[in-house]
């Protein structure tokens, strides 16, 4: 697949180097495909390196009077190989192609066989990175927007949704309601969590823990996902004292300060204290439903 944008420029200085690599990281930031050279040797990779940026949807040049320099009377340089592969296919590419970041470069000088070409221009005159007007003006340049805004998305109301997107699709995810410890502590907001379950432990010491809403300070544990449940009132904390206690029932109330006791499908058994159980509140300020719990996996029992 092609990259998105090949960034072309000349080693000037440490100074540049770290400009231009900040500003591809603003743009792979953005969701594109960013090719650079900062880590090619040319040599036997050229050909394949240079068919790469030239199949590329666009090219930027980041101009400074180096580059200029090196392009039009540096024979070999990296900075020449580039512009004589740019300029064969030129012609053949969409005039968006290709456009030049001027950047220390107040006099707009451009390589000499740009001459006549009139390529879409950026300046960035500051000294120290890329603002996020540029970057935003370049965006919309590889996308064909129009330079006119009236209809423009953001990019803070696009980092906004994609936060929104991003919340959502990662509370959706088990994995992140998992803790594959044998022992923890966990804040479980649990009306947020699919089916309401946090995963507990690994492999045949999994423990599948199942909540929902009951009372001010207490929450209802459900067998579904594993395999018996019980309350351990009688402060046992071996296997045997343990098991006496497992019940048949499909639900458990559990209150702050108990302990549940839950058995899986292997007939393991774990161990969760409930600390402390809040309930939804929606003001002064929206709070979610959620427990803090401790557990512990008993792996010799």
């Amino acid at each position: 697949m092609s990259a998105d944008v090949f960034i072309s420029y000349a080693w000037s200085s440490d100074e540049h180097r770290q400009w231009v690599r900040l500003l591809a990281a603003h743009m792979k930031a953005v969701g594109y495909d960013v090719l650079i050279d900062e880590d090619v040797s040319y040599g036997d990779s050229l050909s394949g390196f240079m068919s790469r940026a030239v199949d590329a949807r666009h090219v930027l040049m980041v101009v400074d009077a180096n580059y200029v320099h090196r392009a039009d009377a540096v024979p070999g340089s990296g900075v020449e190989i580039e512009n004589v592969w740019f300029k064969i296919v030129h012609d053949q590419k969409p005039k968006s192609w290709l456009a030049v970041l001027f950047k220390d470069n107040p006099a707009l000088l451009l390589p000499a066989w740009l001459s006549g070409h009139d390529p879409k221009g950026h300046a960035f005159h500051a000294d120290s990175f890329p603002g996020s007007e540029q970057v935003e003006e370049l965006w919309r340049w590889i996308e064909d927007l129009p330079a006119n805004r009236d209809h423009a998305v953001t990019a803070a109301k696009l980092r906004s949704r994609g936060a929104r997107l991003e919340v959502i699709d990662r509370q959706r995810d088990p994995a992140s309601w998992s803790n594959p410890a044998l022992e923890g502590e966990v804040v479980f907001e649990y009306d947020k969590a699919p089916s309401r379950t946090y995963s507990l432990g690994l492999g045949e010491f999994r423990f599948e823990l199942q909540l929902s809403g009951c009372g001010q300070k207490s929450v209802y544990v459900l067998r579904d996902p594993i395999h018996a449940l019980g309350l351990n009132r009688s402060g046992a904390s071996t296997g045997e004292g343990l098991a006496a206690q497992l019940t048949p029932g499909r639900t458990i109330v559990v209150s702050e300060g108990e302990q549940a006791i839950l058995q899986n499908a292997h007939g393991a058994l774990c161990l969760v204290d409930l600390i402390e159980v809040q309930r939804e509140e929606t003001a002064p300020a929206y709070r979610p439903a959620s427990v803090l719990f401790r557990y512990r996996v008993l792996t010799a029992s």
